[in-house]
């Protein structure tokens, strides 16, 4: 009887001991994801803005060649083209405010 009582309070103190290391370990992770989330910012906001920029010369364009052909549905496709270019701004300018970059 006495053996099992003092082999469950071993057990009990062993895992009450080790639940600080797992927590430890929990932090760790954690700074590890942020720090390597915050090296991918850069990149993707470059590349988003890229993106806005492709897409803004191609829209330029297609405003360019409806207004040349005297198309009437003109300010549709303006208003389209200059959303989507502000939209990719915004979102580049957000997530690095998100990530504090």
């Amino acid at each position: 009887m006495f053996n099992k009582t003092k082999k469950l309070w071993a057990s009990a103190m062993l895992i009450a001991l080790s639940v600080p290391v797992f927590a430890q370990s929990g932090v760790n992770g954690l700074n590890t994801a942020t720090s390597t989330l915050k090296t991918y910012v850069a990149p993707v906001t470059n590349i988003t803005l890229v993106i806005g920029g492709i897409v803004g010369i191609v829209g330029a364009i297609r405003v360019y060649s409806k207004w040349n052909s005297g198309d009437q549905d003109i300010n549709k496709e303006l208003m389209g083209w200059g959303g989507s270019c502000v939209f990719l701004v915004v979102s580049a300018l957000v997530i690095k405010a998100f990530f504090g970059l």
